[in-house]
């Protein structure tokens, strides 16, 4: 997986996601399972972005969540048929990767800090 300082990422792409985000409700910001159709509507009307675009965002994030906690329970294996499934070579999947190197990172912080706990 290529680091962070090998990714090109449009900042027109992260304006977009961050618009999206921003029309979402702190709730919804944690758990976007919530999302029904009526409120991914709202959102999209709230970011004036395309209803597709809002739903693919919501895909991609729930991909690297199922991604990530396959990697954080060890099991690689099917990992790559599932990046191939999020399409590995489109920028949306580069936003994606950063996603997943950021959630790997807190829980690596997170269980470090309760083994201190712990301690």
């Amino acid at each position: 997986m290529a680091g962070l300082n090998d990714l090109k990422v449009d900042p027109k792409d992260t304006a977009r996601m961050k618009a999206i985000v921003l029309s979402m409700t702190p709730q919804e910001r944690e758990n976007p399972d919530i999302l029904s159709q009526a409120r991914r509507k709202r959102i999209a009307a709230g970011s004036a972005r395309p209803l597709a675009e809002v739903n693919r965002l919501i895909k991609q994030f729930n991909e690297s969540k199922k991604m990530m906690n396959q990697m954080s329970n060890g099991n690689m294996k099917g990992l790559e048929g599932m990046m191939n499934q999020m399409g590995m070579g489109g920028r949306g999947n580069k936003l994606a990767q950063i996603g997943m190197q950021q959630y790997a990172r807190r829980q690596k912080q997170n269980k470090l800090k309760k083994l201190k706990k712990k301690r």
